[in-house]
């Protein structure tokens, strides 16, 4: 089974810049995607359906704002919307599929890099999420959250960490969390899980200030976290930066789980 995450900073922006062309070649089973800044009647046939795959998606409510999808080979046997939360919900950062005693989501947490307002939110989402993620876990499901969880979890996650432990998407406060998401909920950092100690190459966001991208000055904010049972039969990751379809890369996990 594969599966690829990838934030595409605006759908109809990646797909111009060869995004559906690329993916017709993955032979993925399950494609989730974030930060469409698109509503339905944005998009194209394509983009709701790419050949050989069922498109499901959760749009914010705000015009050119967050949204997230998921592309799947087979049709789910159901398809959940939000976290229940009214605010977080119109803002369209969570959806999931289940196939089976399997169920793969889509979600974008928020950024709280451009006002102190929105790491206010931020916090407030990574409360409210908890909770759920603490419910996934008691169903006894097989899970793979994929997504822009904008928090880079360890110092080996950035390359320029001394100078952003203050900053929005490393505070301790954040990082705390996801370590509580690992330690306490026992959810699974599966890229980690593979490779504890590589840098540079696992790296999947770059700031479009500068030469970020050109002297990989990145950060690690994109996982695919998995309940223990999926996770130890992942077999490879890797992320991929031959082209570029975002500020994102997409990240490309190989699991043993029949899907």
């Amino acid at each position: 089974m594969r599966i690829i995450t990838a934030n595409l900073n605006g759908i109809r922006s990646a797909s111009k810049k060869g995004f559906f062309t690329w993916l017709a070649a993955q032979d993925a089973d399950v494609v989730c995607v974030q930060e469409l800044k698109a509503q339905q009647a944005d998009m194209s046939a394509e983009m709701l359906a790419p050949d050989g795959y069922h498109g499901y998606f959760h749009y914010a409510e705000k015009k050119g704002y967050s949204g997230v999808g998921l592309y799947c080979r087979r049709e789910p046997d159901k398809v959940v919307e939000g976290i229940g939360h009214p605010g977080f919900d119109a803002e369209g950062r969570y959806v999931r599929a289940d196939f089976g005693n399997l169920s793969v989501v889509s979600v974008y947490v928020p950024s709280g890099s451009s006002s102190p307002e929105r790491q206010q939110a931020k916090f407030e989402f990574m409360d409210e999420f908890y909770p759920h993620l603490a419910e996934l876990i008691a169903t006894g499901r097989e899970i793979v959250i994929c997504g822009d969880w904008n928090i880079a979890h360890h110092e080996i996650d950035l390359k320029n960490w001394k100078g952003n432990l203050k900053n929005s998407g490393f505070l301790p406060e954040e990082r705390a969390w996801l370590t509580k998401v690992f330690g306490e909920l026992g959810w699974v950092d599966v890229y980690r899980k593979l490779y504890p100690k590589v840098e540079g190459e696992a790296y999947t966001w770059w700031s479009n200030r500068g030469q970020a991208w050109a002297k990989n000055v990145g950060w690690r904010i994109d996982y695919q976290i998995a309940t223990s049972g999926v996770a130890e039969t992942a077999t490879a990751a890797s992320v991929y930066k031959d082209e570029r379809f975002s500020d994102h890369a997409p990240l490309i996990v190989d699991y043993g789980h029949a899907f």
